[in-house]
Parts: structure tokens; sequence; C-alpha cells
């Protein structure tokens, strides 16, 4: 049987435009300003408790404490109900490799492998491929809920969402006019981007953008290892903070669950066969010393998440690698399955295809713990010249600013992959798209509340289990 090339699949640049107007007429720009779903629509606690089935019980009751806190905080453990949703309506057909959970705070600051500062996506837990129009729908909804956060009026929230979807389109059009590997080289720097925006920044916003640059820059490595360690009598050890950080030695002589002792070993030895052989042999310069089970984030808290202390000449000469499980994407069920065999490495996968500069040490693997359970885990450093937007402190034209950034941002990512002459003229050159994503965002914010607040009544009523830290 004679296998098809990928090689003789090519359009000409008339033929794709034709494909992305064609899309039109399956889903108009106007329908992506309603929601879509009907009267019997799901129940968005047993979402998230499905979830919380395959996680570590003790840690589950951590996960709906933090998403009780602020709609905004439940909006970022809830991408598998925004997942759920967005598969229940007619979708472009337009595919590119998406975050899966693109909402604003999982945009930052980043070091590349050049020591260059960049902006760039930082969380990939969920990426696969999908519809374009899915990840700028989250992004677009998390604007409009972190306005509602600081107490902006609807016409602020929307300034902030239109400048987002804008920022995209626009972009996207760019890249439709661009060369293949320009695309591919492309990346936003962050000094390049600070220049770009200067002429829009009022002095407070210059003041701030200044001291966010030069904060991640000290966000490293090294300081990581200051607060995440202590000196022993055995030597550099990871610092206990339980239950937010419990070393390996504490998990299997104290009192919580047994069956997880061999699994950070394992998650070791195999990530290191998943790198190139000169990455491999960096990491072998290392040895490992400690291992602590860590709760990170919102949504991902209850999935198993190892810190690896590990230190080369002495011990002020550390590395430190995060091992997290990953799981089934969110988005899986609603685009017609997955078929990679390791969601590790479906991690790293995505992750390479949409960064610009991804961590030399990024790499995957699979574990079977002693409870027989075989899960599969993505690897990188564990912290390297991260900057963290603080959208609490943000007035409404630092938000705007800030969509701008991510819009952009978003659309380099999505051209890397995707079609961008498709997706630019399926967008067009007006506002239409821009307009009906902040109706979407209104109401999905709207919904986002009830389903916040149905999970408050479920914490009430004792349906679910919360344990702040």
């Amino acid at each position: 049987m004679t296998v098809p090339s990928p090689f003789t699949a090519f359009l000409s640049p008339a033929e794709r435009a034709a494909r992305g107007r064609s899309a039109r007429r399956r889903v108009p720009r106007s329908a992506h300003g309603v929601l879509g779903t009907g009267p019997e629509r799901f129940d968005p606690v047993q979402v998230v408790e499905r979830q919380s089935a395959t996680r570590v019980p003790e840690l589950v009751p951590i996960r709906y404490a933090r998403m009780l806190e602020s709609p905004f905080r439940f909006f970022r453990g809830a991408a598998a109900i925004m997942a759920a949703d967005l598969g229940a309506v007619e979708d472009t057909g337009l595919r590119v490799q998406l975050c899966g959970d693109a909402h604003l705070l999982n945009f930052r600051l980043l070091a590349s492998p050049e020591r260059h500062l960049v902006f760039d996506i930082n969380d990939f837990d969920e990426t696969l491929a999908g519809p374009f129009e899915w990840d700028v729908k989250r992004l677009a909804a998390s604007f409009a809920i972190a306005g509602r956060a600081r107490g902006f009026d609807a016409a602020e929230q929307n300034r902030a969402v239109e400048a987002c979807v804008r920022a995209y389109r626009q972009r996207m059009r760019e890249f439709a006019g661009m060369r293949t590997l320009d695309i591919w080289y492309a990346q936003d720097d962050a000094d390049r981007l600070r220049d770009l925006m200067a002429a829009s920044m009022t002095e407070e916003a210059r003041r701030r953008t200044a001291e966010a640059t030069a904060k991640a820059r000290t966000r490293t490595h090294l300081q990581a290892f200051a607060k995440l360690t202590r000196a022993t009598p055995e030597g550099r050890r990871i610092t206990p903070d339980p239950p937010l950080i419990t070393p390996l030695r504490d998990l299997v002589t104290g009192s919580s669950p047994h069956g997880q002792e061999e699994e950070p070993q394992t998650v070791l030895e195999g990530y290191a066969r998943s790198l190139s052989s000169e990455h491999r042999h960096l990491l072998h310069r290392y040895r490992p010393v400690d291992i602590a089970r860590k709760v990170v984030g919102v949504g991902s808290v209850g999935t198993r998440c190892w810190i690896v202390l590990l230190l080369g000449r002495d011990d002020d000469d550390p590395l430190l690698l995060q091992a997290k499980e990953a799981q089934l994407s969110v988005l899986a069920a609603h685009t017609g399955g997955d078929r990679h065999d390791n969601q590790g490495r479906r991690v790293v996968a995505g992750q390479r295809l949409m960064q610009t500069t991804s961590d030399i040490l990024l790499g995957w693997t699979h574990a079977v713990g002693l409870d027989g359970h075989e899960r599969d885990f993505y690897v990188r450093q564990l912290r390297d010249w991260k900057g963290i937007a603080r959208p609490d402190t943000m007035d409404p034209g630092l938000l705007s600013m800030f969509g701008r950034l991510c819009g952009a941002s978003l659309a380099r990512a999505h051209a890397r992959s995707g079609d961008a002459v498709a997706i630019a003229a399926y967008l067009g050159g007006g506002d239409r798209f821009e307009r009906a994503l902040a109706s979407f965002a209104q109401a999905y914010a709207d919904r986002n509340e009830r389903d916040f607040a149905a999970l408050g009544a479920a914490a009430r009523s004792g349906r679910i289990p919360t344990a702040p830290r």
C-alpha cells in the first residue's frame, strides 16, 4: 500500500484564503457572540468531581478551596467546564495546536536558552489540536472576568477584551503575508515589546513594565533554590511545608497514603532517556539528592507533582526539576479523542510547537507506582526568569495593554501550527470578530459566576470537601 506523502497536500495562498472565507458560511463571525448551549447543560460541579476522582484524595479539598476564593480563581480551575461548553457548539474547522487553557495568567515573561527575556505562553497541560477560536474565547473570557474582579464596568471590560482579540486578528493577518520560516522564527522579545508599546503607555505603565522586567530577571533557579531548600546535617535538602511541600521520606514514613515512593525515582530515570544526547549529558553532571511532592496552581491541585533537587559540583551548584503528572487533555473528549501514547509527550510536543523557545531540559516519561497505577509525566526546570502578571493591580488601560500583548502572542503561537492565511481570511479586516468575542466574554463571565456559585453551594451542603492552604 502506498503511504501518502505529507508534501503532496499543498494549497495555494488563494485556495487557503478561500477555505477560511468558506468557514464563515458554517460559522459566521457574529455567531461567536453567543454561548450556544441550551437549557440541558451539564452539571458543572460534576465535571470538577470527575477530575478529582483521579487525583491524590488528601489534596482535592485544597483544590476546591482555591477555586472558591473568587470567580477568577474558579475560572482558572475550570478548564474542563469551558472545554465542554466550547465542544457543544459548531466550530470553524480551522485547526491549530491549542494551549487548551489560554487564560491571561498563562502568558508571562520567560527566559530563552540564549538568556533573553521573551513573552510567551507558559502552561501546556491541556494542549491538543483543535479549532483556533477555542483558545481565543478562553483568553477573551479571562479578561472580562479579571476586569470584573477589579470592579471595572462593562465598557472597560469590553475594551480589554476587544484589544486582546483585535491584536490576535491583526497579527494573524501579518503572519498570513510572511514566509514560513519567518513565522517560525518570530518571537516576542520583552525589550522589543516594551519599545513597541511605549507610545501608548502612561508613565505609570512604563514604570511598572520596567519593574516587572527587572523582577523577572531575578526569578532564577538560584532564587527558587534559596527559597525551597535548607542546609541539614545530611547536606542541602528540600524544606518541608506540608501539605504544600512534602518530602518523599515523610510520605513514606508518615500517615499519608503510601504506594508512591518509587514513582519519583522511575520518573527521573525515564525522563533522562527523552532528552537529546547533549542535554542528557548535561543532566548526568548532576546527582539527585532529594525529592518532594508539591501542590501547584489551581486546576492542577491534586495531580501528582514532584520537585527534584539535584546538585552538581557542590551544594552551591543546584538544579531544580519539576515532574508533573500529565493526564488526558480536557479537550480530548471534544476533539475526536486523543491519539497520543504518552500524555507527558503530548504536553512537551505541544509546548515545543507553540513556544518559540522552550526549556532545554523539557522532557517526559512514564512511571508505575507501588500502587500499580501507570502515570505519564512531563519534566522541566522549576523556575527560570518568570515574570507573572498581576491583573489585581492593573487599571483599565494597563489591562487593555496586557490584552494586546496576550492576543498577539497567542496569534504567533497559533500561526506556527495552523494555517495563518485561512484564519486571517476568516477573521477579515473589520472588527466583527472582536465585537462578537466581547459579547461572548460577558456572557461567559455571567455563566462562570453561576458555576462558581454552584460549587460554593456544593461545599456548603457537604457535597465537596474544602481545606484551605
